[in-house]
């Protein structure tokens, strides 16, 4: 993910948090879509063209929506050890999507412009 990020012109600060972020979709992808069940699998894809570097993670789980996320900065969900890191990830990128898949999974699209 750091080289694709670097190939695409970001520098040093933006490819340790385009890093960040793409590891923590997958990690909730493979915990919380597919539930760590090893028949099920996760497909990352990466494209960039000359404005933005899009990153695609697709998981094969129940799904979920993005609204129903508790956000962690309420008070009635900082004590929670969940949510930080999707909060984190909306934060770093500059377009961030949730699809269902069909028939099952969840299609997450995360986008980040160049320059």
């Amino acid at each position: 993910m750091r080289r694709f990020s670097q190939d695409s012109g970001f520098g040093d600060d933006d490819q340790y948090f385009l890093a960040l972020a793409a590891r923590e979709v997958l990690i909730n992808a493979i915990k919380h879509g597919n539930r760590f069940d090893s028949g099920k699998r996760v497909k990352v894809r990466l494209a960039r063209d000359h404005s933005r570097m899009t990153i695609d993670v697709c998981d094969e789980g129940d799904g979920f929506r993005l609204e129903d996320v508790p956000d962690p900065r309420a008070p009635a969900n900082q004590q929670r050890r969940s949510g930080r890191g999707l909060a984190m990830t909306l934060g770093i990128m500059d377009e961030f999507r949730v699809e269902q898949n069909s028939p099952k999974g969840t299609w997450v699209r995360m986008v980040k412009r160049i320059g």
